[in-house]
């Protein structure tokens, strides 16, 4: 399916969030799909995946989360991210990241929902949200916030899902009325089994229709093919998964 993509300004409360948009080139409204990136943000290997998915039958809005910072990329980030790049790059980002409250996250989600509703590329149909990273949390923030505007939320190595903090993920899963799918790394340091299991019992106790897989031997940053932890068998696993959820659930 051919596809179209163009850079998007989206009014929030704070200011301007620039965001990439893509489409399917064939004039009609499609199901809409609300992407939340990982720390790095809104880059070469997102656009190409955002194109990837709009060539699957979606309108898909990728905003750039930390806009209020300036532009993407916010912090300068080589072609290929390794090990040696990580601690300057979030000894930047840290503080940025920190600031970017969930309060903050759902009031601008509102935005993007508002901009995909309103879209004459959309269907104006509740949405897909997919997360990386930090943007599991900030999808799980989103369904919870806005669950009539949230039909799925696909999230993928997902961090600090369940934690003693009084805004953890876990806190505001009741809320959230959309399917879920999380596929956690394997050995994640930000996402232990006890975290995974406490997030497991807040789904099952609030009777979300969910279901969350350990992917055996994908660590951290899985999906993402510009960095040195990017596994590609786990990339494929979560296309297949992505995939059937967003099918099933928005067409």
């Amino acid at each position: 399916m051919a596809v179209r993509t163009l850079a998007q300004q989206v009014a929030t409360a704070d200011g301007v969030a620039d965001a990439f948009l893509a489409h399917p080139d064939d004039g009609a409204p499609h199901p809409a799909v609300l992407v939340f990136t990982d720390a790095f943000g809104l880059r070469p290997v997102v656009r190409r995946d955002a194109e990837r998915l709009a060539g699957l039958g979606f309108t898909v809005l990728v905003p750039n989360v930390l806009y209020r910072n300036g532009s993407a990329p916010v912090v300068d980030l080589p072609d290929f991210i390794g090990a040696e790049d990580r601690g300057e790059i979030f000894g930047t980002l840290r503080p940025l990241l920190t600031a970017l409250t969930p309060e903050l996250v759902v009031a601008d989600a509102a935005a993007y929902l508002t901009w995909l509703a309103d879209s004459p590329l959309t269907t104006g149909a509740p949405v897909g949200l997919s997360g990386y990273c930090m943007g599991v949390r900030n999808a799980l923030h989103t369904a919870a916030a806005h669950p009539d505007r949230v039909a799925a939320v696909a999230g993928f190595h997902g961090g600090r899902l369940a934690t003693d903090d009084p805004t953890s993920p876990h806190t505001v899963v009741d809320r959230i009325t959309a399917e879920v799918y999380l596929g956690h790394a394997d050995a994640d340091p930000g996402l232990p089994p006890d975290q995974i299991e406490r997030l497991d019992a807040a789904f099952t106790a609030a009777e979300t229709t969910f279901r969350t897989e350990v992917y055996s031997g994908a660590g951290h940053g899985f999906t993402q093919s510009d960095t040195d932890v990017y596994n590609p068998q786990a990339d494929a696993r979560h296309w297949t998964e992505l995939t059937a959820l967003f099918t099933r659930v928005l067409h």
